[in-house]
């Protein structure tokens, strides 16, 4: 299973000099294994740019694995030309409020005068699912599906293929102390060969901020040392973030797992790409 990073951001796309090397487009993570249709996780501004290696003739399949519909994990999805193919096929997973109804949430966004076009003119078929608390599969991937804190209906994601394991906790409301961790995250993460997790404010900023649903580069690092997950990659990057800070809080991270005896942190940036091998 290979997993490519083409949105790494959080709140809104920021792509500008400052901030190449990281990158400014918000969340898109695809997972790859031959012979399978690719899972998508958001679908965020990322996506555009993998949507020039898909192809544009009506054959494309995938599944996307939506944490939540705030617009920087969805906003991509207009802008992305495979979907918009006769024949083409998009499954989309997210979890919903009370009362809503997931297919009628995208048309309520993607429609005039947000948009110039409606969602139901896409020429390709956009096939939607509410999730909650469960498991399933899509080809020969395990799905786990479970609540994570943040604001509003949010789902963390884990799937196991060919051997390996990926978790996705993209957004993530830390609590006060920065030292309990939910059961259902730690669920998700138990033993995983790579944690991708918020990790979105310095501890200044999440003073100010810790009711906006996330959490520190520490945190994140704590979640995966309680968790066993075997690499860590700090996720939805703050969009006032540039590369030199980014620089010094992934320094910061690494202290602090290595404090902890966790070996392996890195960074999101677009264009990263994890290989993983079975064990």
């Amino acid at each position: 299973m290979k997993i490519t990073f083409y949105g790494v951001r959080g709140s809104c796309p920021c792509p500008c000099e400052a901030n190449m090397r990281y990158g400014g487009n918000t969340a898109c993570v695809i997972l790859d294994s031959p012979g399978e249709a690719p899972i998508m996780f958001d679908l965020g501004t990322g996506i555009r740019t993998w949507g020039l290696t898909q192809p544009t003739d009506g054959s494309f399949r995938a599944s996307a694995l939506v944490t939540h519909i705030h617009f920087d994990h969805i906003q991509g999805l207009p802008f992305f030309p495979p979907i918009d193919r006769p024949g083409a096929q998009l499954d989309i997973y997210a979890p919903t409020e009370p009362d809503m109804e997931l297919g009628q949430a995208f048309s309520d966004l993607i429609k005039p005068p947000y948009f110039p076009i409606t969602r139901d003119e896409f020429r390709g078929e956009m096939r939607f699912h509410s999730v909650s608390d469960e498991d399933f599969a899509i080809g020969s991937a395990k799905v786990k599906v479970r609540s994570v804190p943040h604001k509003g209906a949010t789902a963390g994601y884990r799937v196991d293929r060919d051997g390996a394991s990926v978790a996705y906790i993209s957004d993530h409301q830390a609590p006060l102390d920065l030292e309990s961790v939910s059961d259902s995250v730690l669920e998700l993460c138990d033993g995983v060969d790579v944690l991708i997790h918020d990790a979105q404010y310095t501890p200044e900023e999440f003073q100010e901020k810790s009711h906006w649903g996330h959490c520190t580069f520490d945190y994140a690092v704590l979640v995966a040392k309680r968790a066993g997950a075997r690499k860590l990659v700090l996720f939805h990057h703050d969009p006032g973030h540039d590369d030199e800070q980014m620089d010094e809080l992934v320094a910061g991270a690494e202290a602090t797992a290595a404090r902890l005896g966790l070996d392996d942190v890195v960074a999101a940036s677009e264009g990263l790409v994890i290989d993983l091998s079975p064990r």
